[in-house]
């Protein structure tokens, strides 16, 4: 029986780390080493698939026998991008400006084989709908989770969800980081189906 190619993860972040851990696939983290900062002009979703794809090429230029998953999420207000806030200063003005108003988390993943020449990027965009938050709410959740790596300092998977009124979209795991629905096609296309899969 043949073995399965290795999985690589090209990505630092617990997030999606746990998130991967769902598919009961045995993985590898690796670090891509990409450079982030945002091309002159560039819309948030072309930024989120471009990062997202170099992510993947750079481990994959290293380990072309595996199938590497790389994956970016740049959060949206009014066509501009939002990034992790850093400080609890930059998350507070972050929530203050978002409260009451619509959010798009552009969240991209993509798939790479080196040896196979497999190379695919999908999109996950999901609409975030803010509560009219006031400030004695946005400074308890930022005491409580200190969400500064976290894109527009939402952190939906722990009390983050108390910030919002809705969440639309088709793949719900995209707003934490990795779009599982669409990880999973793109490992299938790539000769890599976590349902048929030897499981460790």
């Amino acid at each position: 029986m043949p073995t399965s190619p290795p999985l690589i993860l090209a990505s630092t972040s617990r997030y999606r780390r746990e998130l991967l851990e769902r598919l009961r696939l045995p993985f590898e983290v690796v670090s891509p080493q990409v450079d982030e900062t945002p091309l002159a002009g560039e819309a948030p979703a072309a930024l989120a698939l471009r990062l997202a794809l170099a992510k993947a090429q750079a481990v994959a230029a290293q380990r072309p026998e595996a199938v590497v998953i790389g994956s970016d999420q740049v959060a949206e207000l009014d066509g501009r991008p939002i990034g992790k806030p850093g400080t609890h200063e930059r998350a507070t003005a972050q929530l203050r400006l978002m409260r009451g108003r619509k959010v798009s988390f552009q969240t991209a993943v993509a798939v790479v084989q080196g040896d196979s020449g497999y190379s695919r990027v999908l999109l996950a965009p999901v609409a975030v709908r803010f509560r009219e938050l006031t400030d004695a709410e946005i400074e308890t959740y930022l005491r409580l989770e200190q969400p500064y790596d976290c894109a527009g300092s939402a952190k939906c998977e722990t009390l983050g969800i108390a910030l919002l009124e809705a969440i639309e979209s088709d793949d719900p795991t995209a707003l934490v980081g990795l779009p599982l629905i669409r990880t999973c096609q793109l490992l299938r296309e790539a000769g890599l189906d976590p349902l048929q899969a030897t499981q460790p």
